[in-house]
């Protein structure tokens, strides 16, 4: 039983990690609430089914999902948000628009019933004495893999610190040259992208819908909101325990009490600690 809690804790942190860092760099870095977040994530699922539909080799979706993922995050970047990149209200409902637009083109496109991606997710894998789902395994071992790497890229290359400097300051991080506009469009195009990423290796375990983006956004939200914005060990900590209130509690009684106790413990932190446990400085 404590094998199994602290996988599904571990699959579930990994979840929450994978579809909130592209919220995290858009609304941490570019202070811009992203509606649209969950629709993205919903579009790199639907990649997956285009793909699967399409009897194309599975890995196939992640392109597709860049390519999809990519050209709607750029229309909306320089339609729609950089226009209003000093009007935060404007942005989130813009975005809200973008999300309503998104989920009834996709709903004409592939109907509104539920889609499911099979052939990926059956195999088990014996572990700590038991036999767990192979797939989530690999989910796991991705997330870390590619939040090492994220750590390394933000902190050691020349773009990450041009996106750290127009955080901090983007007044004087343009009167030293860097061209903001870009850089802002480049954050807010790899944000919408990954999570496009995360819907497609979300796909396999997960029932699609037009609709399912919703509950991705609430979650990243409260992610957050409890860890903070603009800091890679933020979105840790709040998805340790984001995902661990709602595997524990919903483990214990049931899902419906898992999505109590994660507002309930976000409201808390929202009142206590309005900017997170890992402020950023």
């Amino acid at each position: 039983m404590l094998a199994t809690y602290g996988l599904n804790i571990a699959y579930a942190c990994a979840v929450l990690a994978v579809t909130t860092v592209g919220l995290g760099i858009v609304f941490g870095l570019l202070g811009i609430l992203n509606m649209a977040h969950g629709e993205f994530v919903m579009l790199g699922a639907y990649s997956a089914v285009a793909t699967q539909q399409a009897g194309l080799p599975a890995w196939v979706a992640v392109p597709l999902a860049i390519l999809v993922t990519g050209i709607v995050g750029w229309i909306v970047e320089r339609v729609l948000i950089r226009p209003l990149y000093s009007r935060p209200f404007d942005t989130l409902l813009a975005t809200w628009g973008v999300a309503i637009v998104l989920r009834e083109a996709v709903a004409a496109t592939f109907g509104r019933g539920y889609q499911d991606v099979h052939g990926v997710a059956d195999m088990t894998l014996g572990i700590l004495g038991l036999q767990y789902p192979a797939y989530r395994l690999l989910v796991i071992a991705i997330v870390i893999v590619a939040f090492g790497i994220a750590t390394i890229w933000y902190r050691r290359t020349l773009t990450g610190a041009a996106i750290r400097g127009l955080t901090m300051n983007p007044a004087l991080a343009q009167s030293m040259g860097l061209n903001t506009t870009k850089i802002s469009a480049i954050a807010f195009i790899t944000g919408v992208v990954l999570a496009g990423i995360s819907g497609v290796l979300l796909a396999p375990v997960v029932r699609i819908d037009p609709y399912m983006g919703l509950d991705y956004l609430l979650n990243s939200f409260f992610v957050l909101v409890i860890g903070g914005l603009g800091t890679l060990l933020g979105l840790g900590v709040g998805t340790s325990i984001i995902g661990g209130t709602q595997t524990v509690v919903s483990g214990l009684i049931d899902q419906t009490f898992g999505y109590g106790a994660v507002l309930i413990v976000s409201v808390f932190f929202l009142w206590s600690r309005p900017n997170g446990l890992v402020a950023r400085s």
